[in-house]
């Protein structure tokens, strides 16, 4: 028979939380010294003498309770003891994020038990000393934040393991052999955790799904979905339900909308999109007036709660922007036909429709469903043309008819009114404080097989400002009309900047000579704006747009009204994209049950349908930047030969990170890599000071570099430095 193998006593701090922890697992059983003893492996008598003596200071400091002689419970509601959410770093070690913390409680790797990134769980904090930053000890996984991964696959004889390219994800994966399923060994799969076993170094888990072979395109955007949850096509029943749906205009229903056909109407869109939510009327009236109706999908019309189609359109609650493709919220059939604004077709729409003055002025406003006939369809680049030329000859080069064209005179007329109208709306918003986030985005030119051939900027101009402006408008003045009643609604909201992050950007921005003012939201809003403006245009623009970006706070969604601060609107909501973003279609149905006079509806339920959306809006923008990134480093990849001038975005102590200005492409550059001195990271000048030479690499300095490693698995440039910029 084996000898047991006695452990050694770990310190008294470790041995006081292992007590709290095996007492929290049974929270309505009494423990005595022995039984934690033998949970604990622990027989000898020393570790028995510091078991005794650990209860009764657990007790005496009343973290636990003595509820008879020698036998312990853990007190329900500890002071030690909280629940919360783990933020997994890459470096194994994790942070527990609680609301009773002014700082994150540190978690170290072997204080983790089987908890995973954004997992929630209850943690036993110990380490509460003043001055120094509080530890802690998960006591249990209160619920996985998603038990679903991506990795490559590697078989063994009997069994295989699954290891992901998510740094946070600190443990790969046991597949037993009988769960391999089809997988062939280096596939990337799709895999689901079922289980962890307590003395099981890795969770055990199952093969759902093969993704294909790394680095194949299909491969990595499938991955990039189903890492984050996202799915790539419809359920069979799902489509067959929406092929059935009655798309035909009838005259029945016509009669129960106001009829804006003869009304002039027409819309603005990217030249590759496919679905049309809105269009917009334009109107001269007698009075010297003009009547503006911004007309949207009436999505809600064929979307009726409670079927298949509107249950899958809530879980998806969003359509899916990927840099070579769109995963739409709804089916085909829908999105790019039946409820598509398209030219020269009659279509059931919701309107907000407003009497507008010569100085931007709503004088008066109606809502309701409506039926409007599309007299034309631009693209933003014709648009664009008549607002700088006047011109009304369509040439061909930005023609999306494929031929030069002329637009009617009462169209172009419409288009510079609107124009007019939609810059005066915006400098009253940016005079009230708003703030303009015009980044630069990155977009790729594709060949068919989805390969990457160049890279340009989308830039807003005016076309895009003047359908910014009046879509801001009828979402205002929704939300604002449902709001003044104090009826449960689904509004936009958008919280003031956190100042901590505030003050980091303000130690960035400095080095550049740039600064925020403090001094109030007004000012703090005016000043962004002015930095934005000053940086326009520079080198360093696109870090300084970011760095703004992220001081600021996640616009969400909600039932409270706290208002809008990014757009400096008391009221907002969304009410014109309901084909691609589901909170919309709920603000049409609660915008047609309150003209109908409907009581107000039960917000503890919409406030848990507006978490969801909230939280599926997050794992899409996730899948966008990861598919951006995926794209940029693919376009690399054909480029390793050439030198790049990059601006450095980032320092760290492992290394610097530089974005390219032609390409926005971002990698990082080792400092073991930087052979002209020994480089080490000073944190107070964010920057790499050299050893002998004291020279710096510091923010927004520029460089040379030349690819070293494109890696497609992991989406991520490493770069050789070269030389810096003279």
């Amino acid at each position: 028979m084996s000898k047991k193998i006695r452990k050694p006593i770990k310190k008294e701090t470790d041995l006081s939380s292992k007590i709290i922890k095996i007492l929290s697992q049974s929270p309505n059983k009494a423990f005595n010294y022995k039984q934690i003893g033998a949970k604990l492996e622990l027989d000898d008598t020393k570790s028995r003498n510091q078991i005794i003596k650990d209860l009764k200071i657990l007790a005496a400091s009343k973290k636990i309770i003595e509820s008879e002689p020698g036998k312990y419970l853990v007190k329900a509601e500890s002071q030690d003891y909280y629940e919360g959410t783990i933020d997994m770093t890459s470096r194994k070690t994790a942070y527990f994020i609680c609301p009773d913390f002014s700082e994150d409680v540190f978690i170290p790797t072997n204080n983790l038990n089987r908890a995973l990134d954004k997992d929630k769980v209850k943690v036993y904090v110990y380490n509460r000393r003043k001055g120094k930053r509080p530890e802690g000890e998960v006591i249990e996984v209160v619920e996985r934040n998603k038990t679903e991964f991506v990795g490559v696959i590697d078989i063994q004889a009997n069994f295989a393991f699954v290891s992901t390219a998510n740094p946070k994800m600190y443990t790969d994966i046991f597949i037993p052999k009988d769960k391999i399923g089809e997988a062939e060994n280096g596939d990337v799969v799709l895999v689901n955790i079922e289980d962890w076993p307590k003395r099981a170094d890795s969770p055990f888990g199952s093969v759902l799904r093969v993704l294909g072979k790394p680095g194949e395109h299909n491969t990595e955007i499938h991955a990039i979905l189903a890492e984050y949850g996202l799915p790539s096509d419809f359920p069979v029943e799902v489509e067959v339900f929406a092929q059935k749906i009655d798309t035909s205009i009838q005259e029945s229903e016509i009669a129960k909308r106001r009829d804006m056909r003869d009304t002039l109407t027409f819309t603005i869109d990217p030249k590759d999109a496919k679905d049309f939510d809105d269009a917009l009327s334009f109107k001269k009236l007698e009075n010297g007036n003009y009547e503006i109706g911004i007309h949207i999908a009436d999505v809600s019309y064929y979307l009726e709660e409670g079927t298949i189609l509107d249950d899958e359109a809530y879980q998806r609650a969003t359509s899916v922007y990927l840099v070579d493709r769109v995963v739409p919220m709804l089916p085909e059939v829908l999105s790019n036909f039946a409820c598509s604004l398209r030219p020269n077709e009659e279509k059931y729409t919701f309107s907000a429709i407003f009497e507008v003055s010569e100085n931007a002025q709503v004088i008066n406003q109606w809502f309701g469903r409506t039926v409007i006939y599309s007299d034309q369809r631009f693209a933003y680049e014709e648009a664009q043309y008549i607002i700088e030329t006047k011109d009304s000859t369509i040439p061909l080069d930005i023609s999306i008819t494929g031929e030069s064209y002329v637009v009617s005179d009462e169209i172009t007329q419409a288009t510079l009114k609107l124009d007019e109208l939609a810059k005066i709306l915006r400098k009253k918003r940016m005079a009230n404080g708003a703030i303009s986030f015009d980044k630069v985005e990155v977009k790729f030119n594709l060949d068919e097989q989805g390969e990457p051939e160049g890279v340009y900027f989308k830039v807003s101009k005016d076309a895009n400002h003047l359908i910014e402006e009046f879509m801001l408008l009828a979402n205002r003045k929704v939300a604002e009309y449902i709001g003044k009643q104090k009826k449960t609604f689904i509004y936009r909201i958008h919280d003031e900047p956190n100042e901590d992050k505030l003050i980091a950007m303000q130690t960035v921005i400095a080095k550049f000579g740039y600064k925020i003012d403090f001094r109030n939201k007004g000012d703090i809003s005016k000043s962004l704006n002015a930095l934005m403006e000053e940086a326009n245009g520079k080198k360093e623009q696109n870090l300084i747009d970011t760095l703004a970006i992220r001081s600021m706070s996640k616009a969400k969604y909600s039932t409270e009204n706290i208002g809008h601060y990014g757009l400096a609107f008391d009221y907002y909501s969304h009410f014109t994209s309901p084909i691609r973003r589901y909170p919309d279609v709920m603000v049409h149905r609660l915008l047609q049950y309150y003209l109908d006079n409907g009581a107000s509806v039960n917000e503890e339920v919409y406030e848990a349908k507006c978490l969801h959306c909230s939280n599926m809006e997050s794992l899409a923008t996730n899948a966008e930047r990861d598919s951006i990134k995926y794209m940029q480093v693919k376009y690399m990849q054909d480029h390793q030969d050439e030198e790049f001038l990059g601006v450095i975005s980032g320092v760290t102590e492992w290394g610097i990170y530089v974005e390219i200005v032609s390409n926005k492409c971002e990698g990082m550059v080792r400092i073991r890599d930087i052979k002209d001195d020994y480089y080490t990271f000073d944190e107070k000048q964010y920057a790499l000071v050299g050893a002998t030479s004291n020279s710096v690499l510091q923010l927004g300095d520029e460089i040379y570099v030349k690819v070293k490693n494109a890696d497609l698995v992991k989406k991520q440039l490493d770069f050789h430095f070269l030389r810096r910029a003279e």
